[in-house]
């Protein structure tokens, strides 16, 4: 068992956060979970995505731009207008990851 170096509260060994108030408790195992994210994203379920669930947003989601996929997904993908636009993005290969990251092909 260990401490929380906030509020001094017992977290278990592996505790990313104390339940009591919240802030990490172990930062090289926040580290090790973000890394797991750091893979490319894949350019042809970007695609399929896009094409079939576009006006929700999920390819946005899919490749970390919660903030966007969110406006999508509230605006039914700007109508389609956006949606459309994501599409062409995405098929001449402009279309970027959260991390600014190309998708891979």
């Amino acid at each position: 068992m260990a401490f929380c170096s906030n509020c001094g509260h017992q977290v278990d060994d592996k505790a990313v956060v104390c339940v009591k108030c919240g802030v990490a408790v172990n930062n090289a195992k926040i580290d090790q979970l973000s890394n797991n994210n750091n893979e490319q994203k894949e350019w042809v379920v970007t695609l399929l995505l896009c094409f079939f669930l576009g006006y929700l947003g999920v390819h946005r989601f899919y490749t970390g731009h919660t903030g966007i996929g969110i406006a999508q997904l509230l605006t039914l993908g700007g109508c389609g207008i956006w949606t459309l636009i994501d599409f062409i993005l995405i098929l001449v290969g402009s279309f970027k990851d959260a991390q600014g990251r190309p998708l891979k092909k």
